[in-house]
């Protein structure tokens, strides 16, 4: 299994990813697209987009954002067939050494209920209550470098 890290150049690598969270968050969870799909979505944002593909086919996205000196990881998403194998976590780690290359000492995430015990393997620790977003369970979740 052939496994690569594309860190997002191009309108043709964007829209990869976006087809990803469209079968994810819209036609999974029932997110609506006009939610999914926001002014962060291009390659002139202040965000950066993280593709995986394996063996050639594109399963999983991310992206992160600059907010209030967090980095704040976003819209992580990997199709079904492929949750197992670890992809969650090599976008989380590669969206971490993002933060780390622009000299962030923190990071936060909006965690469905569901994937709390995966980020908190990963080092996080949940900083709310439970509240709702697009209707979806979700908690804030915040990790610190050393």
């Amino acid at each position: 299994m052939k496994i690569e890290v594309i860190r997002v150049s191009t309108e043709e690598q964007l829209e990869k990813a976006f087809s990803i969270r469209k079968e994810v968050f819209v036609e999974e969870q029932g997110v609506p697209m006009e939610s999914e799909i926001d002014e962060y979505d291009n390659l002139l944002s202040p965000c950066e987009h993280l593709l995986i593909v394996v063996d050639d086919k594109p399963v999983g996205a991310g992206r992160i954002r600059f907010v209030d000196g967090f980095g704040k990881l976003e819209r992580i998403c990997v199709l079904q067939p492929y949750r197992k194998i670890c992809i969650g976590k090599l976008i989380v780690q590669e969206l971490e050494k993002m933060a780390k290359e622009k000299d962030c000492q923190k990071v936060k995430l909006h965690a469905q209920s569901h994937a709390k015990v995966f980020y908190e393997k990963l080092g996080y620790i949940i900083n709310s209550d439970e509240f709702l977003e697009e209707g979806i369970p979700h908690y804030l979740m915040v990790k610190y470098f050393e």
